[in-house]
């Protein structure tokens, strides 16, 4: 697979979100490295898509995106797509289909103006689909996968996508526990092989603990707190804003591994 060869940092700088006269996202301030995996994590409406989506382009708000050194909101869509792919949460995808044409379509913003693809385009495309063993599915029509195949087919489009930075958004949704890990240690690998800068929406703070460097609590469209998982994935954080009991124990490598406790019947 190839290598973007560089990081590309992500800025937010007082971004606001209002949806049907309701503040969804209020003055979100942050800025995430080149290179790291920033989790976007909080209870369900707190505003994680709406975050996801004002860095993807597809959503109004006031406030300002950065991706590298220029204002997002004056990027061409065709340059966008060439920095950052995204997995949306509930992406749209063209009735019949098939598995490897689909994929292919990340290679869109590499291609000329008459988007016809070449052997290159082709062959990463390969590369991605064998990785995530979606090989054996590649000339099957999308619409007769399961909901967990359908996932990662989207995940590989992204991936076909070669670009510096990664939005994902529920990335591991319908997936079961195997190939939630597979999909997310191989997002691990190419983060390292092509120093990608991978930012995630999680509904889950174990995984979140293990595979974020860098974690956002977000709650009520407001940025709660911000840091490594063992600075915000701490017990009186996790009781406060999801209404829990959690055990949360630092391991030697920095991630931090999370147990949720039953609550006790009154």
């Amino acid at each position: 697979m190839t290598s973007t060869g560089r990081s590309v940092e992500v800025e937010w700088s007082e971004v606001s979100v209002v949806l049907g006269g309701r503040t969804v996202l209020d003055g979100f301030d942050l800025t995430v490295p080149g290179g790291s995996w920033l989790a976007v994590i909080g209870p369900n409406g707190a505003g994680k898509t709406s975050l996801m989506r004002t860095l993807a382009g597809t959503l109004a708000h006031t406030g300002t995106v950065r991706i590298g050194d220029d204002d997002a909101g004056r990027m061409p869509g065709r340059e966008r797509a060439r920095r950052l792919a995204v997995v949306p949460q509930h992406p749209v995808i063209p009735p019949g289909i098939g598995v490897f044409d689909y994929a292919l379509l990340g290679r869109s913003p590499h291609q000329g103006l008459r988007f016809s693809a070449s052997d290159l385009d082709r062959r990463r495309t390969s590369e991605v689909l064998v990785r995530l063993e979606l090989d054996g599915f590649a000339y099957r029509s999308v619409d007769t996968l399961s909901g967990g195949e359908r996932q990662r087919v989207v995940v590989a489009r992204a991936l076909v996508q070669d670009t510096p930075i990664l939005v994902l958004d529920e990335p591991t949704s319908f997936l079961d526990l195997g190939h939630q890990l597979e999909v997310l240690e191989l997002i691990a690998e190419l983060r390292a092989e092509r120093l990608l800068t991978v930012i995630s929406t999680l509904h889950d703070l174990a995984v979140a603990g293990q595979f974020a460097d860098v974690v956002a609590v977000l709650d009520d469209g407001h940025l709660i707190t911000h840091g490594t998982p063992a600075e915000v994935l701490t017990p009186e954080i996790i009781a406060n804003h999801w209404g829990v009991h959690a055990h949360s124990v630092v391991d030697e490598d920095g991630s931090v591994t999370v147990t949720v406790h039953r609550r006790q019947p009154t």
